[in-house]
């Protein structure tokens, strides 16, 4: 079949699930065999990890809702073959819409929702989400679910593709050697969370969960972002430093989340189908969680998974507690998780799925 120019744009200058899932799909369908190429901003941090990833990234002013930015889009697609413009955060989305239609939309553009944040009910949004666009793409169900009941979006032109993960990478491993090799304590029973640091993701609601758990349990969170200084000084004030391990942003969580006994991540917005929760899953690790946004497509509470409620720091310790007092659960939960995920998340399954949106809309713009 004949390769497909792909072009994203990505205004973020952020990093996590949404930034990872960006590059992973370029890698994927570059592989595959179709030209694909990033357009982000010259400071963002996806532009620097692009090359790790051996995702072709230009960098150009889209960083904020600016006339440069249109200016500059407009100047790219008008010198350089596409096919299909796939945008991912707000910004970006916006100035890609404007740049094609001062074109007079030689390219179909497709808009990938990866959070739950309600996409606001307004004339414009909606010409940037029916006019504008080809086709929507949602990072879970019920993101899809909320387009089409709260905005009125036409349900035939949006499709849920939730991130995939390699299940063949990302599995069981030694949790002692694992620990050896990241200098963490061999006696502690370690819960974790990888999570950028944003309010949203929970952490200071898991901190305090952990600081009502026996001095035996110590918590490893992995990540970095926005809310750092304020989660340390509530550790600091909690007296928990020696519980508490800010490991930061890691290149590779594998060996982290391998290292762990729990994996708890108690987001209470904006969430899609978290790329670290499926990671934690596949790597067979009992899991504690809320029903944000997408998040019961993996978690089915006693199933998959411990589902408790956004904030609720009582039923999240006794989550843990259970976790802690009951290992067999754990395997059980760990081991039905790891086969949900393998089977119904793959990676292959989400490049087949956006090769087929990409396709699609490419075939109905000739």
């Amino acid at each position: 079949m004949k390769c497909l120019a792909i072009v994203h744009t990505e205004s973020s200058l952020g990093w996590g699930g949404q930034e990872i899932r960006v590059l992973s799909e370029s890698q994927g369908l570059a592989r595959r065999g179709h030209d694909v190429k990033l357009l982000c901003a010259a400071d963002s941090r996806i532009c620097a990890e692009a090359p790790a990833w051996q995702v072709e990234a230009v960098a150009l002013p889209i960083a904020a809702k600016r006339l440069a930015g249109v200016k500059a889009l407009a100047g790219w697609f008008r010198r350089n073959r596409c096919d299909v413009v796939s945008t991912h955060s707000s910004t970006d989305a916006w100035l890609s819409a404007l740049a094609l239609a001062a074109l007079g939309r030689p390219y179909p553009m497709v808009r990938t929702r990866h959070i739950s944040a309600p996409v606001p009910r307004n004339p414009l949004s909606r010409w940037l989400y029916t006019r504008a666009t080809a086709r929507i793409v949602t990072a879970g169900e019920s993101l899809r679910k909320e387009l089409i009941e709260r905005n009125g979006f036409p349900a035939g032109r949006i499709e849920s593709v939730p991130t995939g993960v390699d299940a063949g990478r990302f599995r069981p491993g030694d949790r002692l050697a694992a620990r050896n090799a990241l200098h963490l304590p061999r006696d502690r029973t370690l819960i974790g969370i990888v999570a950028t640091l944003r309010s949203w993701k929970g952490h200071r609601f898991l901190i305090q969960a952990v600081a009502r758990l026996p001095e035996t349990v110590g918590l490893v969170i992995v990540g970095d972002g926005p809310q750092r200084e304020p989660l340390h000084k509530l550790v600091h004030e909690a007296g928990l430093g020696e519980r508490i391990l800010f490991a930061g942003n890691q290149h590779d969580v594998l060996p982290w989340l391998q290292a762990l006994d729990i994996f708890a991540l108690p987001s209470y917005a904006n969430e899609g189908v978290p790329q670290a929760l499926l990671q934690a899953m596949l790597v067979g690790l009992p899991c504690v969680t809320t029903h944000v946004g997408s998040i019961a497509e993996l978690a089915t509470h006693e199933v998959t998974a411990l589902v408790v409620p956004p904030q609720d720091v009582t039923a999240l310790r006794a989550a843990l507690e259970r976790l802690i007092a009951e290992p067999s659960l754990g395997k059980t939960l760990g081991a039905a998780a790891r086969r949900h995920c393998a089977e119904n998340m793959s990676y292959e399954r989400m490049l087949e799925r956006m090769e087929a949106v990409y396709r699609g809309v490419v075939d109905a713009n000739r």
